[in-house]
């Protein structure tokens, strides 16, 4: 009785849990939980919350009519800040101007071959012509090449400015006549550009022998066929020529062997030249290292220049003309003209020439002028210039002729305001020449400093010779200078 009442209390109790969680698992599924209708709310905002927070829309449990707040309007534009925290690169980085600057451009990339035979004067154009639209461009002539290049003009002024000329390799010139024609001026030629830098380890070759042997003959027999000679014309060029540009820079390069003027400057402005070597054999003809013509603001510094006739030569329209360091030799000096030439008018003024050293050169430091010119020469100084076997070193002469026989005229050009100062070393055949002007004769000429010595002494020299030449020596001078004339003509 005892066993079978306490089996049915057992039983009562399991049929009373299994009621009450089947009636718990309905209020469930309607939304009312044991936890009670408050805490239901609360959990479930917190967790529409979260979602939205992290960009979620959806969720575990079903929605209730109670939270159904009309999906807050607000945090709708929060999306945006998604796709715009990062402006649009697009407009500004795409700086796609005239063209890039700083951009390089390389010959052999334009099809020249670099092997010393190959005709390169079109990939050298070709070149040139695409590094012209650039701004601050480079032109590469890559070492270890050869390129055999006729002539050739690389044009502005529509080129951009700041252009480089990256030197590093050979450019030979032609020695068959085909690509001279009838004769041209110049070989290399830059015009009209602004900023223009020449710069490299590079060299310049002329190859003039094939022009010297030429024109030693026709200065022997005139009348000689220059097709019979080889076909040459008889103009010779200049390697390498500037026309009309400013801020123009040449470092670095090697220009030997020219036909005619190793470096020339027309009509430029603002020029520098440094640690350039012009090499050609002091028998070369008329292969002046640097010409200088109606250029102003040259400064030329730290070279060395071999050739056969003046190392630099300055013609009119020169002024504020700066050289020091700078060693010549063979060839005729450092020299001011021949200025005045078929009654011409020159100016040159502002020449300052200092620390150069002179070597077995036909003069160190010379002024010449022709006999019928105009206009003057002034403010012209040379200081501490050193000279070793040079014939003469110190030189004026307003009877300059390169001819057999030249015409006597009265008009010249004025010299005036000179100042030699510092100025030694040893000389060959006579320390100081100074023929001035019957008609014009020079002024203020000023000695300083002056210690020149035979380089024999037993030799027969001869004497200092003045001419019509007015000024003033600050002793000591040696040897004594006393044909110069006091006071003024």
């Amino acid at each position: 009785m005892g066993g079978s009442s306490l089996r049915g209390l057992v039983i009562l109790l399991l049929l009373f849990f299994a009621t009450c969680s089947y009636f718990d698992t309905c209020d469930a599924r309607s939304g009312r939980h044991w936890r009670g209708k408050s805490d239901l709310t609360s959990s479930l905002a917190k967790k529409k919350t979260k979602g939205k927070s992290s960009g979620n829309s959806h969720h575990h449990h079903s929605p209730s009519p109670s939270p159904k707040p009309s999906p807050d309007p607000k945090p709708k534009p929060s999306p945006p800040p998604k796709h715009s925290p990062t402006p649009k690169p697009s407009p500004s980085p795409t700086p796609s101007p005239p063209a890039p600057q700083g951009t390089t451009f390389n010959v052999l990339d334009f099809g020249a071959k670099g092997d010393g035979t190959t005709d390169d004067t079109k990939a050298f154009l070709n070149t040139w012509l695409a590094a012209c639209k650039v701004v601050a461009s480079t032109v590469v002539v890559p070492s270890n090449f050869q390129f055999l290049v006729g002539p050739i003009s690389f044009a502005g002024p529509n080129c951009q400015p700041n252009i480089v000329f990256q030197l590093d390799g050979t450019i030979v010139a032609p020695t068959s006549p085909k690509p001279w024609g009838s004769g041209l001026l110049q070989w290399l030629e830059f015009t009209k550009l602004k900023g223009l830098t020449i710069q490299g380890q590079g060299i310049i070759e002329g190859q003039g022998s094939s022009w010297w042997h030429k024109n030693s003959e026709l200065d022997e027999n005139p009348e000689l066929d220059t097709e019979l000679m080889g076909g040459m014309p008889n103009i010779r060029p200049t390697a390498l020529r500037f026309y009309g540009s400013t801020n123009v820079t040449v470092s670095g390069i090697t220009i030997q062997n020219s036909p005619q003027f190793h470096l020339k400057f027309d009509s430029c402005q603002a020029v520098v030249v440094h640690g350039i070597t012009v090499s050609s054999p002091g028998d070369s003809p008329n292969t002046d290292g640097i010409h200088l013509q109606n250029s102003v603001g040259v400064t030329i510094h730290h070279s060395d220049l071999a050739c056969g006739d003046d190392c630099i030569s300055i013609q009119t329209g020169c002024s504020n003309v700066y050289i020091h360091d700078v060693n010549c030799g063979p060839g005729h000096g450092i020299s001011i003209g021949g200025l005045g030439k078929d009654n011409s008018q020159a100016i040159v003024s502002d020449i300052t020439i200092q620390d150069v050293k002179i070597t077995k050169t036909m003069t160190a430091i010379r002024i010449k002028t022709w006999q019928g010119g105009s206009g003057s020469v002034k403010n012209i100084r040379y200081t501490n210039v050193q000279v070793s076997e040079v014939q003469t070193p110190i030189v004026i002469n307003q009877f300059y002729c390169d001819q057999s026989k030249c015409k006597n005229q009265t008009s010249a050009v004025a010299l005036s305001d000179i100042t030699y100062q510092g100025i030694i070393g040893t000389y060959t055949v006579q320390p100081v020449y100074l023929a001035c002007s019957d008609s014009t004769p020079c002024s203020n000429i000023h000695l300083a400093d002056i210690e020149l010595q035979p380089v024999e002494e037993n030799h027969h020299m001869y004497d200092s010779f003045c001419w019509k030449a007015y000024g003033d020596v600050q002793a000591p001078t040696e040897p004594p200078i006393s044909c110069l004339e006091s006071g003024n003509p």
